[in-house]
């Protein structure tokens, strides 16, 4: 169960994918030089592998627990944190106006990545920190944000994202949390959440709540939606009327409390409109898309963890002899199967990160008014979010695969991978819900534009037979599901976001291998993690890009027979 960060391959796809000496180049981002990159990566290995991923055992054995309000986190959580909070890992990418250090979004994303596959659990607590300081930099007040950003940057303070109610899960619109407005400017919060994220915990000394309510007179659905910001802990420092009713017993994630909130039970919770009234949703989704993108990197976390964990046990597991081995046991590793396995384990794992760095990168360009950057990374957000977590599930499945009888045994560990990545294709909007998004939003609404720039793109680099095909096939669909109606569009929609993410990461492996075959011409590198890396690419090109394309058939469909059976007929 121990993790050793992949430094090597993070800097490797830095340097080719995300092109962090093309961020660089730009005066904000003029500290990310080789040496701060190479001393980030460093110290957030050795933070991961020697603080927090000790933790992962004992809170998935030992879980938070609840009594009469209060969350108490497991043995070393808080010193765990600590180490986080006193090295400054929450300050990367924030604004030093704030306390941070104003580094790209790419760096803090590797940080993050690291934590999460030490304790994927335990990571959603500096997640959704990072969405909250991100929502309030973005929306609040220059009095709140001078008021939480520092204590939310440097980690004193944690964040989280209050959304669902029990009658509303997905369904935002049909919330009812209210807020009343009061003769001080708060307003007074009424109402249950739930699902709710470290919403309580002995971490920090505060934990600021981000609440989608309803004020008076506000119209039904999700236009009468307004966000408030709601501290555990008033700016008077006295309690607010905010408490934690119960915890969820969950298949996975054991380390992460997730929480029942109740607000304003005695009439007395406090909070403070964030935006303009009725903006809540605005509001709301800048933090919910910096949720989709570490959500989708949970998915490489735990596809990291998993793939190592297997190659560890099928190098140590001697069993039944090759029947060319001259009768001697060895390893499985040496089996083709399960050679086959570890290898599309190692390929779907570096494809999901490369497509994650991509978007980060992205976001960072954004930032610096860069052309295109924020068309960009709003299409690759429901791929980075559905595909990357797919491949988490599919990543870990293999890995309990891999280790045979002892995986379905809960002490070897990997159970634990596969329990834990299933919630991920679930929350911050669930992988359907991304594909929806893809070919509504994404695709329709600028009416094709973003995708057809994200298709030439890859074109233009594109060698491989395969690639190019797939490329030209998406390129047909994308051309079908515009003039399509909104049932098949929506029918077809995730086999499409499943090819249009296979073709991306196709692209972006094809350019790694590219790059490690011409490094090992010339003697630079080292040789066996370049070897790897060109043989890992070419599997993913003539595997996962040929099993993409036959998923064209599944969009051309459409909605076809999905409502030939009457709903009584479907469930007979």
């Amino acid at each position: 169960m121990t993790y050793s960060p992949p430094t090597a391959e993070q800097r490797f796809v830095l340097d080719h994918v995300t092109r962090m000496d093309e961020l660089a180049a730009a005066p904000r981002f003029e500290a990310a030089t080789p040496d701060m990159v190479d001393a980030i990566l460093e110290g957030a290995a050795a933070l991961a592998a020697g603080e927090w991923a000790p933790t992962n055992r004992v809170g998935d054995t030992n879980t938070p627990k609840w009594n009469d309000g209060t969350v108490t986190m497991p043995p070393g959580f808080k010193e765990a944190y600590r180490a986080y909070v006193d090295g400054g890992w929450g300050t990367i990418d924030s604004d030093p106006a704030f306390g941070g250090q104003g580094l790209p979004f790419a760096l803090g994303f590797v940080v993050l990545e690291n934590l999460g596959t030490a304790n994927m659990g335990f990571g959603l607590c500096p997640i959704l920190t990072s969405g909250a300081i991100e929502a309030i930099a973005s929306h609040g007040s220059p009095e709140q944000q001078e008021m939480y950003l520092p204590n939310l940057v440097s980690g004193h303070w944690s964040g989280t994202m209050n959304l669902t109610e029990p009658q509303a899960g997905s369904d935002v619109g049909a919330l009812r949390s209210t807020a009343e407005p009061a003769a001080d400017g708060s307003y007074r919060i009424k109402g249950t959440k739930i699902y709710i994220t470290f919403g309580e915990h002995d971490l920090v000394d505060n934990i600021v709540h981000l609440v989608l309510a309803r004020t008076p007179g506000a119209p039904p659905g999700t236009k009468g939606i307004s966000l408030f910001l709601v501290p555990k802990v008033r700016p008077d420092g006295s309690r607010n009327d905010v408490r934690c009713v119960s915890i969820e017993h969950k298949l996975g994630i054991h380390s992460s409390p997730t929480c029942v909130m109740s607000y304003g039970d005695n009439d007395d919770c406090h909070g403070w409109l964030i935006g303009p009234e009725m903006g809540g949703m605005r509001a709301m989704f800048t933090m919910m898309n910096n949720a989709r993108l570490n959500v989708g990197l949970q998915g490489v976390q735990i596809a990291e963890r998993a793939t190592q964990q297997a190659i560890g046990y099928a190098k140590d597991r001697i069993q039944s002899a090759r029947p060319d081995s001259g009768g001697k046991p060895v390893a499985i590793i040496e089996h083709p199967d399960v050679r086959r396995m570890l290898l599309r384990m190692k390929a779907l794992t570096e494809a999901a990160r490369a497509l994650l760095y991509l978007a980060a990168s992205n976001v960072d360009r954004s930032r610096l008014g860069m052309e295109g950057a924020r068309t960009r990374v709003d299409l690759l957000t429901p791929l980075a979010k559905a595909y990357g977590t797919d491949i988490g599930c599919e990543v870990a499945s293999l890995g309990i695969q891999v280790h045979g009888g002892m995986g379905f045994i809960e002490e070897t560990g990997a159970a634990q991978h596969y329990r834990d990545a299933r919630i991920a294709p679930i929350y911050e909007g669930t992988n359907g819900i991304q594909a929806a998004d893809l070919v509504g939003r994404k695709l329709t609404g600028d009416g094709g534009t973003g995708m057809a720039a994200l298709i030439a793109d890859v074109r233009a680099e594109a060698e491989d037979e395969r690639l190019i095909a797939l490329t030209s096939l998406v390129e047909q669909l994308t051309a079908i599901l515009l003039d399509a109606d909104v049932d098949d569009r929506l029918a077809a929609s995730y086999p499409y976001l499943t090819m249009v993410s296979v073709m991306t990461c196709g692209w972006l492996m094809e350019r790694q291998a590219g790059i490690a075959a011409d490094l090992l011409e010339r003697g630079e590198g080292d040789p066996a993690f370049l070897r790897a890396k060109v043989v890992t690419a070419r599997y993913y090109l003539a595997h996962m890009v040929g099993e993409a394309m036959g998923l064209a058939s599944s969009v051309t469909s459409g909605a076809e027979y999905l409502y030939d059976l009457t709903s009584e007929e479907l469930a007979a």
